[in-house]
């Protein structure tokens, strides 16, 4: 049987952190037979997450990248369609996150932190995307992680809302510009996952999220692979009439 992106390549920025994301997403994606680009600024991270993968006999590659960064996105991405002649998919998840009262001292820094990092980097991201996707002629698939957070308020994280609704409004934006070419855009939403940024959030505010943990109609956190099985339907020709859409996995919380 076919595997769901068998021969596409992709690119999963945010790879390194473990349990995280970017990793479980990387494997998912090599597990139904994508070439699999992961990047990040902590390379070693990155390289033994592909290092995890390609024992498994599934194509993996670790390469450095800040998503900040406009030269890297070039170097990036040009790597990619030099050496595979495209880039099928881009699952932009690299984040960082900033929790704090809007008056706190360090807030506005903070912010721009995750405005460099959150938004500029998925745009980024998202136009070299679909760029090297129209120049390959290819009907690509654009994934942009954002959070349940750009859709529902949480206290002390006015800033890292600010990034992640932004990223809501420009993967809407972005796929109306490219949908007449079947390049697809689309944003997920994780609710509460257990991975490395949830357990500092959980560390530091725990009275915060203690009340967020009780109500969630699961009663339990999400896995980092319940995301990446959202990732690989959007990534596959499955999802080929869905663009400019938000999936929410939350384990029911934004329901209430």
């Amino acid at each position: 049987m076919t595997r769901r992106v068998e021969g596409k390549v992709a690119l999963v920025t945010g790879g390194a952190s473990r349990p995280g994301l970017g990793s479980a997403i990387a494997l998912r994606l090599a597990e139904e037979g994508a070439h699999v680009i992961l990047s990040d600024v902590d390379l070693a991270g990155a390289e033994q997450t592909a290092a995890k993968i390609t024992a498994l006999n599934l194509d993996a590659k670790a390469v450095y990248q800040d998503v900040s960064l406009q030269e890297d996105w070039d170097r990036v991405i040009a790597d990619i369609t030099n050496t595979h002649g495209r880039l099928d998919i881009l699952v932009n998840n690299a984040g960082i996150l900033d929790v704090g009262e809007i008056d706190d001292d360090g807030a506005v820094a903070g912010l721009k932190r995750q405005l460099s990092v959150n938004v500029e980097g998925v745009f980024m991201g998202t136009q070299a995307a679909v760029k090297a996707m129209r120049a390959a002629s290819t009907a690509g698939s654009i994934v942009n992680i954002s959070s349940i957070a750009g859709l529902v308020g949480f206290k002390a994280s006015a800033s890292y809302a600010a990034t992640k609704g932004a990223v809501k409004m420009m993967t809407k934006s972005v796929a109306l510009e490219t949908a007449a070419e079947g390049i697809r855009v689309n944003s997920v939403h994780p609710g509460i996952i257990r991975t490395n940024m949830a357990a500092a959030g959980l560390d530091d505010n725990a009275e915060n999220y203690a009340a967020i943990e009780e109500v969630i109609p699961m009663h339990r956190l999400g896995e980092p692979e319940d995301i990446a099985n959202c990732v690989l339907f959007l990534a596959s020709d499955e999802a080929r009439y869905v663009t400019g859409a938000e999936f929410v996995v939350d384990g029911g919380y934004t329901t209430q």
